[in-house]
């Protein structure tokens, strides 16, 4: 069994192994990464022969730690990465060059119709009808987009939104409420097979799906890492948040993992705040007093028009993975309108947590 982890913000670990009678055998670690001494692979190859298969992530890593040499450096390499490597050969995970990633750069939309294209999408990749999907949004409004299970009341002023022609609409994943307005933001969803993540925990699925975007960013200029559970962040502040959703295959079978992030290219402080109803327990959390302060614009920092941010992200991406021109079906967007009409353009979804 073959499995590889690209280590956020580090190098690419590859393992080779065989589970025999329950335990680990013929354990090969490689990669791109640096350590130091020599003998410190040997270690960990060592560490891991014999260990039961049923170890997890943490648990090989600890095996790890225990066997290096006194002294050994890791540079782009972490104990705990082998050990997610491990994982993900036990469970058959794929690559990212696996698959023949389909773009979707269509033009703005409303903004149920970009929830219920989500929904959709998402679910034919799990079906197989659909390839590995990356979609970039166009708003053809302004929105505050709140989380399945956030509280409607307790995230938006509806005076405000309404001052302001806001529309307010629920998705079907966790997290919190965004503020959109076009041309200030860019949005991206990935709809992918869930082989993508196995071996991977929940948080370390996120870092997994956004170190492309990460790469991307670096390459206009902008040093930005992964901030547990759910952000991007950069020495000026956060520029983005990101959400997930797991989609159960048909028949209870394969599924599929919705990854969508939205960025702050620019963003109208004030309007935001007179919209959104930001505690300041959740400020506090982040470690500013300003609300204002929380999210630093992309325009600011790239100094690069909109347009050219997001083609410099979708070249990045392509040029690592491959990337086709593609569209949304005739069949999808029938069904995305209607569940748009049905579900996420109706109050009862919106305000299923009042």
């Amino acid at each position: 069994m073959h499995g590889e982890y690209k280590i956020p913000g580090g190098k690419l670990v590859v393992v080779d192994v065989e589970a025999e009678d329950g335990v680990l055998r013929h354990v090969r670690v490689a990669g791109d990464f640096f350590l130091e001494p020599d003998e410190a692979l040997d270690a960990v190859n060592r560490a891991l022969e014999g260990a039961p298969a049923d170890t997890d992530a943490a648990g090989l890593a600890a095996r790890i730690d225990a066997a290096l040499p006194e002294g050994t450096v890791m540079y782009g390499l972490t104990s705990e990465g082998v050990g997610i490597a491990v994982r993900r050969a036990l469970a058959h995970a794929t690559d990212w060059t696996d698959y023949d990633w389909q773009l979707i750069h269509e033009g703005p939309q409303s903004p149920a119709l970009h929830m219920a294209l989500d929904e959709v999408l998402t679910a034919e990749v799990a079906a197989g009808r659909r390839p590995p999907t990356l979609r970039v949004w166009e708003w053809g409004a302004p929105a505050v987009i709140i989380g399945s299970f956030q509280s409607l009341r307790n995230e938006v002023d509806p005076e405000g939104a309404a001052r302001h022609g806001i529309e307010v609409v629920r998705r079907i994943s966790g997290g919190g409420a965004m503020f959109v307005e076009p041309g200030n933001t860019i949005t991206y969803s990935l709809s992918v097979p869930d082989a993508l993540v196995q071996g991977l925990s929940f948080q370390d699925s996120y870092a997994y799906l956004d170190d492309w975007v990460l790469g991307a960013l670096g390459e206009l200029g902008v040093r930005a890492w992964y901030q547990p559970l759910n952000d991007i962040a950069t020495d000026q502040g956060k520029i983005a948040g990101a959400a997930q959703k797991r989609v159960v295959g048909p028949a209870g079978g394969p599924g599929a993992v919705l990854h969508h992030v939205t960025m702050s290219y620019d963003i109208d402080a004030d309007k935001m705040l007179e919209v959104l109803r930001i505690g300041r327990e959740k400020m506090s959390d982040k470690g500013t007093r300003s609300a204002k302060k929380r999210v630093d614009p992309l325009r600011r920092q790239t100094g690069l028009p909109r347009e050219a941010v997001i083609d410099r992200m979708i070249t990045s991406f392509g040029g690592r993975y491959g990337l086709t021109q593609g569209k949304v079906t005739d069949e999808e967007l029938s069904r995305a309108r209607e569940l748009a009409r049905t579900k996420f353009g109706s109050a009862e979804w919106t305000a299923r947590v009042p």
